[in-house]
């Protein structure tokens, strides 16, 4: 079973210097058909203008992923984490118990573009947990890099949920498949560019879930970036 998600049907919310499109319902966006997919509960596709952000806010029980796709994301939260995050970067928030930060551009001269996702965690009050890190391309160029996973699973971050999130890069032309074990989900986002799975063409911002199937095999028809959360 396949759902397709395209890009141009997502929540929108601009309110000046941020413009922020919606895969599932979030904040004053609202739509039952869209409240999210298993354990994938946001994601967001984020632009922020220069030297603006989201100002110190509170989040709970959520395990929140942060992928940037260009300019600088800076970052500050209760536990002590924080830092800048650029093209390549990714960052991993656990909110457990309560989380407390904040997030702008980093930059005065350029708009910062993210992708924010939330995973809905397999226990409540966990210790809260910040962590950073860079993924080489080398690591994602024409193949997979886990770059947030839990239970036990190898990967560059850990999160408290039974899922692992990935990230590729493919060049034009260049294919890339994922086998899903027995019983697991996956929900594929395109972060740019054009890609075909199974046949079916997708650009930036469209989104496909898939259950009951053995996997998906992906073909850039130009430089794409894609990235994928197998789910339980």
């Amino acid at each position: 079973m396949r759902i397709l998600r395209p890009a141009a049907e997502r929540g929108h919310t601009a309110i000046g210097w941020l413009d922020s499109r919606h895969t599932f319902s979030f904040a004053d966006y609202h739509d039952e058909a869209w409240m999210g997919f298993r354990a994938l509960r946001v994601i967001n596709d984020d632009w922020v203008e220069a030297g603006q952000g989201f100002g110190t806010h509170g989040h709970r029980d959520m395990e929140i992923i942060t992928w940037v796709l260009d300019g600088v994301l800076t970052h500050r939260d209760s536990t002590g984490g924080g830092g800048d995050l650029r093209h390549g970067d990714a960052q991993v928030m656990t909110a457990g118990s309560g989380i407390r930060h904040s997030e702008f551009n980093g930059s005065q001269t350029g708009r910062s573009h993210f992708l924010q996702t939330w995973i809905m965690p397999d226990r409540r009050n966990e210790k809260p947990a910040y962590g950073q890190t860079a993924i080489p391309a080398a690591d994602r160029d024409g193949r997979w890099a886990v770059i947030a996973a839990g239970g036990g699973r190898p990967a560059a971050l850990p999160i408290a949920a039974d899922a692992a999130v990935l990230v590729a890069s493919l060049a034009p032309g260049q294919q890339l498949a994922y086998a899903l074990a027995a019983g697991r989900h996956a929900w594929l986002h395109v972060a740019s560019g054009t890609v075909e799975v199974d046949g079916q063409r997708m650009q930036a911002g469209d989104g496909l879930g898939v259950s009951e199937e053995p996997g998906l095999a992906i073909t850039a028809s130009a430089a794409a970036e894609v990235m994928l959360f197998d789910l339980a």
